[in-house]
């Protein structure tokens, strides 16, 4: 069964924060929390780059392993899930997470934590609710993956710089734009998140 995953390819990212307004819009996520933001690394320096940012919904989730209610869980597509009905909102996920994806809800300058959210690889939720129901929507998002689409921030990348995906296809579609350029991986968290023995 394939392992979806994300890439963000460094060295294509223009910064235009496409894939931020396309996650936002499609799952009408609430004020405060940016499910894929873009980063600048070495800003103003030479060598600078930006990297589309979210959850990896990595191969071993430290945010499941620190959970002390198991409501953070990989499927076998490779999604990593969370169910808002189990989520005590204690934060530790949050501190495990080396993208930092896991965040609070702003809902007011001095609100409760409440629940935490996470991107869902528009894969509606890890609650009871129905595929695809309203009810799911308004608690997780879109459920593009249930339709057989990619999730919309990478599929409004112009640049092709974040790629979604079965693991093995955007494994080789990297490979090959490393092995054009002739020179090393502009690659950002993929052995972090996946340590696996995959070539890219």
């Amino acid at each position: 069964m394939a392992r979806m995953k994300f890439l963000c390819d460094a060295d294509r990212c223009i910064d235009c924060n496409a894939c931020v307004t396309a996650c936002k819009n499609e799952n009408e996520v609430p004020w405060g929390i940016n499910r894929r933001r873009v980063v600048t690394i070495n800003d103003g320096k030479p060598g600078e780059r930006s990297v589309s940012m979210a959850c990896m919904h990595c191969t071993d989730p430290p945010c499941a392993a620190v959970c002390p209610v198991t409501c953070i869980y990989p499927t076998e597509d490779g999604i990593v899930l969370h169910s808002k009905d189990l989520c005590i909102g204690c934060g530790y996920c949050f501190y495990a997470c080396p993208f930092g994806a896991p965040q609070y809800p702003k809902v007011g300058n001095f609100g409760s934590r409440g629940k935490m959210d996470k991107c869902t690889y528009c894969a509606g939720g890890g609650g009871p609710e129905a595929p695809g129901s309203a009810e799911e929507f308004e608690k997780y998002g879109s459920d593009r993956f249930g339709q057989g689409k990619l999730p919309l921030c990478a599929e409004m990348c112009s640049t092709k710089s974040l790629l979604a995906g079965d693991g093995d296809i955007i494994a080789q579609i990297y490979k090959e734009r490393v092995l054009k350029r002739g020179y090393g991986s502009g690659a950002w968290g993929w052995m972090t998140a996946y340590r696996e023995d995959v070539e890219v």
